[in-house]
């Protein structure tokens, strides 16, 4: 596989540390070489989000549970759509859920993609592979200067 090296940030929202730090060695062991930051709710997520876009930086993609405290995945996402600074990130919901109800309602909010968390660890690297294929190499994401001018 030829892998378009973006440096792109990814940043993922998720309150178990177990799971980031199964996705940050599934993501080293993907073709994969961007940079992944965690927090571990949706409240530390906005905050993230906001000082990266005041710094003029934007990450690439981001990666998000729905179950978290203080700020659950679905209230992030319904903020992060609604802010005019933020609603072009692609934003992933990245959870253990299958329930139909969250799935809709994510897409009602502007999810980009709905995934359910693998149960192996082979399937969690095939996830992050597949993630990096599609939107570090298929995809165009609008760049924080573009974002910018269509405001």
């Amino acid at each position: 596989m030829t892998t378009h090296r973006n440096p792109l940030t990814i940043v993922m929202a998720d309150d178990d540390e177990d799971d980031q730090e199964m996705t940050r060695i599934a993501l080293a062991e993907s073709p994969l070489v961007n940079p992944i930051e965690f927090v571990g709710d949706g409240q530390q997520l906005i905050e993230r989000l906001k000082l990266l876009e005041a710094q003029g930086q934007r990450p690439g993609l981001v990666l998000l549970d729905l179950n978290m405290p203080r700020k659950d995945g679905r209230q992030a996402l319904a903020e992060i759509k609604e802010d005019p600074e933020l609603r072009h990130l692609p934003v992933i919901v990245l959870t253990t859920s299958k329930a139909e109800e969250d799935v809709y309602r994510s897409y009602d909010l502007g999810a980009s993609g709905f995934i359910t968390k693998p149960v192996t660890f082979d399937g969690l690297v095939e996830v992050m592979t597949a993630i990096g294929e599609y939107w570090f190499e298929l995809v165009e994401p609008p760049s924080a200067r573009h974002a910018a001018v269509a405001r």
